[in-house]
């Protein structure tokens, strides 16, 4: 129940931003709904004046256009032939009253439904006007016949109605276009238009929410203890679906099964087991319908999510340093790309900024959601941590999971994302339920500080010690440095430069493959793109080093011979790395994960003109 408080919580937090649409990336609106209210994809617009008649009415696209409705408990959760209308806007076969005169399959029961309880609403001293003119058009029953009149419905030789379009009538119609099912599921919603005045939207206007609200709690019964707040309020036991987007039907609280074993055998009915107040779901709900609109992860639907009361405060403990902490750029040009007591200084001011932004929010939450079934939504993992808590094992993370990452052209120091640690351990290809995976299984890593999986260290020092195997350009870059993080993460006490008092004999085998594969690349033309000989080896050099390098040591001499004088300083220091390895230690002991530090770390090294100058003219000997 905990997570439902702090999502209670998080809605009175953020009243000031209930029916405030906001565009997503993708250009999609959302807000914070209202209680009482849902979405629905709506298909068909129809403007009515403020006395109650036809205007005209527009079909809304192919996709509809998502809008927000006000609904009652039964509604919300209504399916199969189970008659419930929604309060306002609602599907053809319930807010046409001539839907029967045309044929119409449904009947008239669902129509007679609709209009009684939107009477109740119209007639009551909570009602808004536009409430009393959509209702005062319903009642006339000619929605129908007003828009076959627009051209928007459809009719037989016989006068009725069409409600699927058969290819032998011709084109396709643009309300086929828009709809996947028979005519009878076509949403409508009403607009009241006048063209003397501005009349907000109905499905935008604030005082329709209220109105709407106030109206709905009269009808509320059923006053119990609410195990979410402690409180005595009006319970339900019906709570809502459409938790990750509009057509999700997996509810996160349920229980229809009087009969089978969901509360048998500890409780006599469901309300026992989990006791909530109506005002408490629809909030809680609807704080986490926005949030994850807001600010989620969503890989195969599950859902990532992370947030405080102030939600755009708390950082993303899956993404990379730049975007988790706002660091910025350490590039190839900044001297300090080196040391990582500068980069450990910066993650600590980030974090001492976000302790300033965090003052307000004792809490950070995190939580994971997935649906086995389409009905139902399990919380796979939910921490809540104190700010302070949370933002510490941030700044341990992206202290110790830290290398110098390719990004854009450039490089900076940090954390890799769990996006591409992912990539890294399994490919480009990789299937999204194993990211997902993935992804959940580092949370605890990142948040509570414990050991990274083994499995997927080994799986990305496997796919690092194989470069060949990679076909897009950069992408074994990406990888190699990924490792490097890893690694440093789980072994550490290895930074980014280079070490040159190091004698672990991986960290030194490492080294040589680098200084191999720069001589080779000197040597060949600019234009050419194969991998030298030291990366087509690499995945048996790692397995079997005194072996390969003798092979990767004859196949350089070609290149030796032709850079001359110019590889002076490359086959120096091949000699005075090969010099630091013991006599012992030089043979075919596969080589832990250090010696991609030491090749990286090279490699970096001599690719840097300034610090490859420092380097060569250091006497190792």
């Amino acid at each position: 129940m905990s997570y439902l408080l702090q999502l209670y919580e998080t809605y009175q937090a953020n009243l000031d931003q209930v029916g405030k649409f906001l565009k997503r990336n993708n250009d999609q609106t959302y807000t914070l709904l209202p209680i009482s209210h849902t979405t629905q994809t709506a298909h068909i617009e129809v403007l009515i004046s403020e006395d109650g008649n036809f205007l005209t009415a527009n079909i809304l696209g192919k996709k509809g256009d998502v809008t927000v409705i006000p609904c009652t408990e039964d509604s919300a959760s209504r399916s199969g032939s189970k008659i419930a209308p929604y309060p306002l806007h609602d599907k053809l076969s319930y807010v046409a009253g001539d839907f029967a005169d045309y044929g119409g399959s449904k009947g008239e029961k669902p129509f007679a439904h609709y209009l009684e309880q939107l009477k109740q609403w119209a007639t009551s001293i909570h009602a808004d006007e536009k409430v009393k003119s959509i209702y005062q058009y319903v009642r006339k029953r000619a929605l129908i016949a007003d828009l076959i009149k627009e051209g928007i419905l459809h009719v037989d030789e016989n006068n009725k109605l069409i409600e699927k379009w058969d290819k032998t009538r011709g084109d396709k119609p643009q309300i086929f276009q828009t709809i996947t099912e028979s005519i009878d599921g076509a949403f409508i919603r009403f607009r009241v238009y006048a063209s003397q005045k501005q009349i907000p939207k109905v499905w935008e206007d604030q005082k329709m929410y209220t109105s709407f609200i106030r109206f709905y709690h009269k009808q509320l019964h059923g006053n119990d203890y609410c195990y979410v707040t402690g409180e005595i309020r009006a319970s339900t036991y019906r709570h809502a679906n459409k938790i990750r987007h509009a057509g999700d039907k997996a509810k996160l609280i349920s229980s229809n099964d009087n009969n089978g074993f969901t509360f048998r055998g500890r409780f006599d009915i469901a309300n026992q087991a989990a006791n909530i107040s109506y005002d408490v779901s629809q909030k809680a709900h609807n704080a986490l319908k926005w949030l994850i609109q807001k600010q989620a992860k969503i890989i195969d639907n599950r859902v990532f999510l992370v947030w405080g009361n102030r939600v755009e405060s708390v950082p993303d403990p899956m993404a990379d340093t730049l975007a988790a902490l706002n660091i910025g750029f350490e590039t190839q040009s900044t001297k300090q790309t080196y040391t990582f007591e500068h980069y450990a200084k910066q993650v600590a001011n980030a974090i001492e900024g976000r302790k300033n932004d965090l003052s307000a929010d004792p809490n950070v939450n995190i939580i994971v959601l997935d649906s086995a079934t389409p009905g139902r939504l399990a919380v796979l993992y939910y921490r809540q941590l104190r700010s302070d808590d949370y933002l510490e094992q941030l700044k341990n993370w992206h202290t110790t999971c830290v290398w110098l990452h390719p990004f854009q052209g450039r490089t900076y120091l940090g954390a890799p994302s769990t996006q591409n640690i992912a990539l890294a351990a399994y490919g480009p290809q990789v299937n999204e339920k194993v990211v997902k995976g993935l992804m959940e299984r580092f949370l605890p890593c990142i948040i509570d500080g414990r050991a990274i999986p083994n499995d997927i260290i080994r799986n990305v020092f496997h796919r690092a010690s194989n470069p060949v195997a990679f076909k897009e350009e950069g992408e074994w870059e990406k990888a190699l440095s990924v490792a490097c993080a890893l690694i440093h993460k789980q072994q550490g006490g290895v930074g980014v430069e280079l070490d040159l008092t190091n004698e672990d004999r991986s960290y030194l085998f490492g080294r040589l493959l680098a200084v191999a594969d720069v001589l080779e690349r000197r040597a060949m033309d600019k234009t050419e793109k194969r991998a030298t000989n030291a990366i087509r080896y690499m995945n048996a050099f790692h397995r079997h080093p005194e072996r390969t390098w003798g092979m990767i040591q004859a196949a350089l001499q070609p290149y030796q011979v032709k850079l001359g004088a110019r590889a002076a300083d490359l086959n120096k220091l091949i000699d005075q790395i090969g010099a630091k390895i013991k006599v012992e230690d030089f043979n075919n002991k596969s080589l832990s994960g250090k010696y991609l530090h030491g090749l990286y770390s090279q490699r970096y090294a001599l690719y840097q003109k300034e610090f490859g100058k420092k380097e060569i003219s250091n006497d190792e000997s």
